[in-house]
């Protein structure tokens, strides 16, 4: 089990920025989560990766690939009250799921 967050690479988010948008995401996905996956996920250790997303058109992409998947999915939008406009697409979170599902939406990404 695992998750994948990917954060947009083009939009220049600071490092604060881009810890809370993948940290919005991650939880998001989580929630949209059945019981049993997230049971099983936190049992596992919580498995994460943070992957480079380069448009939000990729993210949207992804996205469409993870509801195929059945996966938990999450697209995050910043409330823009710091360095971006408001609903600017930061970033999608894909999982908790199957190590093999997450990897056939997320595995041609590269490690952010």
């Amino acid at each position: 089990m695992k998750q994948a967050i990917v954060a947009r690479t083009d939009i220049g988010m600071g490092k604060g920025k881009l810890a809370a948008q993948v940290a919005h995401a991650s939880l998001s996905a989580y929630e949209d989560a059945d019981r049993r996956t997230r049971t099983k996920w936190k049992g596992e250790g919580q498995k994460k990766v943070v992957l480079k997303g380069d448009a939000e058109r990729t993210l949207f992409e992804l996205a469409d690939r993870a509801e195929r998947e059945g996966l938990p999915h999450a697209v995050i939008r910043d409330a823009g009250h710091t360095q971006l406009d408001p609903g600017t697409v930061t970033a999608l979170a894909v999982g908790p799921g199957d190590d093999r599902v997450v990897d056939r939406v997320t595995g041609d990404l590269s490690l952010y």
